[in-house]
């Protein structure tokens, strides 16, 4: 599924985020930056120990801020390490928490002057964000960015099943 909003496409595929030729795909990290599961883990293991040896020179990245390194053995140039909140109920703040996931993690793409960039579901894996609110937070950022920025041509959610593809398929078509 695809959107076009101002300059910017907005696109959701079913696939692998380690195989993206993007400027840049984002990685769901830790806030030790310390590798770990899921897409982080796969990340790493593609992109090689470049990567690892650059997020130790950063040291950490605080839930919803952004960091970036280069990508090593990825297609992608480069590779964004966002921390998502882990869900606790929704009273701690996981809302703001994520959006500013998507927001900084775009706006560092942004100041890169990077043209495209892939997003995973940030927190809906082992950190248990109810995956119909995560979708929903995540369309209503990207477009939200797309809407008063410029700059970024594309932006790609790569979900790993379909059952996350149609949940953000359905949260999309409820904003356009």
């Amino acid at each position: 599924m695809e959107i076009k909003i101002n300059e910017t496409e907005i696109v959701l595929v079913c696939g692998d985020i380690t195989k993206e030729t993007t400027d840049a795909i984002v990685n769901a990290a830790n806030e030790r930056l310390a590798g770990g599961a899921g897409v982080d883990g796969a990340i790493h293991s593609a992109g090689g120990p470049t990567i690892m040896a650059e997020c130790r020179q950063i040291g950490g990245c605080p839930t919803g801020q952004a960091v970036i390194t280069t990508a090593g053995k990825l297609k992608a140039k480069y590779v964004i390490h966002t921390v998502g909140p882990i869900y606790h109920g929704g009273s701690k703040g996981e809302a703001d928490l994520l959006q500013n996931a998507y927001r900084n993690s775009l706006k560092l793409a942004q100041e890169k002057r990077l043209q495209s960039i892939s997003f995973p579901a940030i927190s809906c894996g082992i950190y248990g964000y109810p995956q119909d609110e995560a979708a929903r937070l995540a369309m209503k950022t990207c477009i939200e960015f797309a809407r008063e920025n410029t700059g970024i041509k594309l932006i790609r959610h790569i979900l790993f099943n379909r059952k996350i593809y149609d949940i953000f398929s359905a949260e999309l078509k409820k904003m356009v």
